[in-house]
């Protein structure tokens, strides 16, 4: 083994887990900016903190990502309302942490004003 090889092996040993996981993400294909977002497990009605805190500007706007905090991999229902002022539900969403999942408009049934 070169001695850059066996560097590069040791400080990847070193390092926390967490600084090489990736972060489970939200990408917005609706219409509009979600203004509020929260999981809960498939079914329970057990909603969770509003995911959009996670964001700088506390939206995340059409064909953006969202960094998603607390969600092991799963199914979750999602709430979240946007900038039309709808509230959203999609139900039985499958996540898995570490990896980017979507909501589309195409896929939305379920909205209110």
């Amino acid at each position: 083994m070169t001695k850059c090889a066996a560097f590069a092996t040791l400080l990847a040993a070193m390092l926390p887990a967490a600084v090489l996981a990736k972060d489970t993400r939200l990408w917005n294909l609706t219409a509009n900016t979600i203004t509020s977002l929260r999981l809960s497990p498939a079914g329970r009605n057990e909603w969770g903190q509003n995911q959009t805190i996670n964001d700088s500007d506390g939206s995340v706007d059409h064909d953006e990502r969202l960094k998603i905090t607390g969600a092991a991999s799963g199914a979750y229902d999602i709430e979240f309302v946007d900038d039309s002022g709808r509230t959203c539900f999609v139900d039985n969403v499958q996540i898995k942490e570490g990896s980017v999942f979507a909501i589309e408009e195409k896929n939305l049934k379920n909205c209110s004003k």
